[in-house]
């Protein structure tokens, strides 16, 4: 196979997409042959700085395919570590094709705009040479794993919100309760369902020591800079949004609070359920959530923003209609690709059902082992072992734990088959040491709003 003048070899296409260009392998296909060594450095808040070292061609028959990795590379290091500026050292050429993409006018406008939402500064882009490049500053955090004390456990969904009591690790009372934040303009109306939430809990405890949420979003420390739950609201209004669980823990007391993404909190609840580190969740639902862990059960300060990170090179790839890009993987990891792939399969799914009710129709073709159904899982077993092979280049991953309606059922159980087949078929050394698998029991125990309340040390 081959894309920009680079082969690359792929033994399982996904069945229904064999247009499939895997991002993850044609990127060590490309680097075989390059050798101008360049630098892209990528900084956050907290002076926090990730550099990765690289090489491009550096050829003017090479110049498409270079701009497309590096543009790529880019790209997907926004959307993982995250960033507001990005250092590239090496290829003022290159540099400055990635400043005039990244404006609120050019091909990345979309990118360009969140991280001006989440740092509240605009994106830049440095053209430097090579030997100017900044030193890497990365600092790994302690996350959860505090059993101690009385705590308050509270995972904001979209759909439904759970809260726990907590004593000393066991939970005394837990429950959830239908909301609808999304369609909410006035963020009072998430204020006093969280307020709700806490004193509920708190209700069942002799006191409280501590508040522990998990909830979807991007943060900078606790206040939600880019979240999905507050989507109606509008910018202006924005500061009741950052200052919304502070607040809400201050009318439980003068009691730690801490905050984290609901993927993170997923790869702790692993973490915590099987005594090991070294663990990235992906929750395949609306959209694709990803967390991680490292080696001490650490977060990396990372946004871990996959859903909108490249995954396939492919230019007739669906495109996302939020992020209007083509390839990134929330079209891969979600409920999106089962539907986007039912009419390949020959599955006509009715257009006045909700995307989560069409899935529902597929699943119950799969329950019945209907070989178009089965196709389906299959090509999203393919997506996930190809990905896995990109993911496992950024992220050092032992344990991946598959979660979300999309991996319920048979389905879940094939897309888990192919992908495992498949690395140990192509990728031996990476199926030895990444086993991908669903949450076990005792992971699934510990639950999300467990893993949530032992976010804060005690004061």
């Amino acid at each position: 196979m081959q894309y920009l003048g680079i082969e690359y070899q792929m033994k399982h296409a996904p069945k229904l997409d064999p247009q499939f260009i895997p991002f993850g392998v044609w990127r060590t296909a490309y680097l075989k042959d390059a050798k101008k060594p360049i630098a892209i450095a990528v900084e956050r808040d907290k002076g926090r700085i990730s550099v990765h070292h690289t090489c491009i061609h550096g050829t003017p028959e090479m110049a498409q395919a270079d701009y497309r990795y590096v543009e790529r590379y880019v790209k997907f290091l926004l959307w993982s570590t995250g960033g507001f500026r990005v250092y590239i050292c090496g290829c003022s050429g290159l540099a400055q094709q990635l400043k005039a993409a990244y404006t609120p006018e050019g091909e990345r406008h979309f990118d360009f705009t969140f991280v001006n939402q989440l740092y509240e500064r605009d994106l830049e882009i440095l053209d430097l040479p090579l030997e100017a490049c900044p030193a890497s500053n990365e600092v790994a955090e302690p996350m959860g794993g505090n059993m101690d004390g009385c705590r308050i456990g509270f995972d904001a969904g979209g759909s439904d919100r759970k809260v726990s009591a907590v004593i000393d690790g066991e939970c005394v009372y837990s429950e959830e309760v239908i909301w609808f934040p999304k369609l909410q303009e006035d963020p009072d109306y998430h204020f006093n369902h969280i307020v709700e939430a806490f004193k509920t809990a708190a209700s069942k405890m002799p006191r409280v020591d501590a508040i522990g949420v998990s909830s979807a979003g991007t943060f900078i420390g606790n206040a939600p800079m880019v979240a999905s739950l507050f989507i109606k609201v509008p910018r202006s209004n924005w500061d009741k949004v950052k200052t919304i669980y502070d607040r809400a823990a201050a009318e439980i007391g003068d009691v730690p609070i801490v905050v984290a993404n609901d993927g993170d909190v997923s790869a702790l609840a692993g973490a915590m359920g099987l005594g090991v580190g070294n663990i990235m969740g992906i929750a395949m639902g609306t959209s694709e959530a990803v967390g991680y862990v490292d080696h001490n059960g650490n977060v990396l300060g990372w946004i871990n923003e996959l859903a909108f990170a490249p995954v396939d090179l492919n230019k007739d790839a669906m495109q996302d209609e939020w992020s209007t890009d083509f390839g990134v993987g929330c079209k891969y990891f979600s409920q999106d690709a089962v539907i986007k792939l039912a009419p390949v399969a020959g599955i006509q799914l009715d257009e006045s059902l909700s995307p989560a009710e069409k899935l529902k129709v597929v699943q119950g073709l799969m329950n019945d082992d209907d070989p178009r159904a089965v196709a389906i899982f299959e090509t999203i077993g393919a997506y996930l072992a190809y990905t896995t092979v990109l993911y496992s280049q950024f992220y050092d991953i032992e344990h991946m734990m598959m979660m979300g309606r999309v991996m319920s059922g048979k389905g879940g159980d094939t897309i888990l088959r192919v992908c495992n087949e498949i690395l140990r078929d192509e990728y031996p050394e990476l199926a030895a040491k990444c086993e991908v698998n669903l949450p076990d029991e005792k992971t699934r125990r510990v639950g999300q709003s467990v893993a949530a309340a032992s976010l804060p040390k005690l004061k």
